[in-house]
C-alpha cells in the first residue's frame, strides 16, 4: 500500500476522478524525526490504508495542504483524535464541521519538524494552497498547483490535459491558470519556491518526478 521513496518519505497512490475525469490521488507520508508522521492530503480512508499507516508509526499531523484537498480529512481527524489537524484559514468557512487544530501560515513554525518548510502560493485565493519542503529527502510537495499525468485511460482527461498543454509533463492545468487573481505573487511564490535545494516533486496527481525536479518547476511556471 504504502510506497517508499526514502528512508522517511512514502506515497499512497488511489484512484480518483472529478468532473468526469480521471486523476488520480495520492496522499504523502513523512516520517519524522521522532519517529512521528506527518500525512499529507490523506485519501480515503479504509482498513488497509490504516493499517498501512499505524505499521510506519504514530500519526501526529494530518495536513489539507489547500482548500479543495479535505474530503477524507474529516475520518482521518475521528480516527486520529490526538493528531493535530493542519489547514488553510479558507477552509474554516468551506468546512465549519472540522476539526481544525492549526491554521497554515507562511511565517509559522510548522511544529512537526524543522525539515518541513512550507510556502503559501499567494496569488491564488480561492485554492490557498501551501508548497512544503522536505529537507531531508530534498523533496517539493504539490498538490493542485501542478500535475504530472503522463497517461490515462481516459479520453475526457487526455483531452483536458493537452489542451492545457501538461499532458505528459509537469504543468499547470487551464483552471489553475484562470483561478490566479495576481500573477506578480505568483511569480514571487514560484522564486522563493526554486531557492529551496529540491530533487524530487511529489504532485498529488500525476507521476512522481525523481529527477530534475527544480528544472521541471521552473519551466511549469514560466508562464506566471
Amino acid at each position: 500500500m504504502l510506497r517508499p521513496l526514502s528512508d522517511d518519505l512514502f506515497v499512497l497512490d488511489v484512484p480518483f476522478r472529478i468532473g468526469g475525469m480521471a486523476l488520480g490521488g495520492r496522499m504523502t507520508v513523512i516520517r519524522l524525526p521522532d519517529g512521528g508522521l506527518w500525512l499529507h492530503s490523506p485519501v480515503k480512508l479504509d482498513a488497509e490504508a490504516k493499517s498501512a499507516v499505524d505499521a510506519l508509526g504514530p500519526v501526529r499531523f494530518l495536513v489539507a495542504p489547500n482548500t479543495m484537498h479535505h474530503l477524507s480529512l474529516g475520518d482521518w481527524a475521528a480516527a486520529y483524535p490526538t493528531a493535530k489537524v493542519l489547514a488553510p484559514a479558507g477552509l474554516r468557512a468551506k468546512r465549519p464541521e472540522l476539526r481544525i487544530d492549526v491554521e497554515l501560515s507562511d511565517v509559522m513554525d510548522v511544529g512537526q519538524s524543522p525539515s518541513i518548510e512550507l510556502l503559501l502560493a499567494h496569488g491564488i485565493p480561492k485554492l490557498e494552497e501551501f508548497a512544503f519542503f522536505h529537507r531531508p529527502s530534498r523533496t517539493l510537495l504539490l498538490t493542485d498547483l501542478a500535475f504530472n499525468i503522463h497517461e490515462t485511460p481516459s479520453w475526457l482527461t487526455r483531452t483536458y490535459l493537452k489542451l492545457s498543454g501538461v499532458y505528459g509533463k509537469l504543468g499547470a492545468t487551464w483552471f489553475l491558470k484562470s483561478m490566479v487573481k495576481d500573477k506578480a505573487a505568483l511569480r514571487a511564490w514560484r522564486e522563493r519556491v526554486l531557492g529551496w535545494d529540491f530533487e524530487r516533486v511529489v504532485p498529488c496527481h500525476g507521476q512522481v518526478l525523481e529527477q530534475g525536479g527544480k528544472e521541471a518547476m521552473r519551466e511549469a511556471f514560466a508562464w506566471a
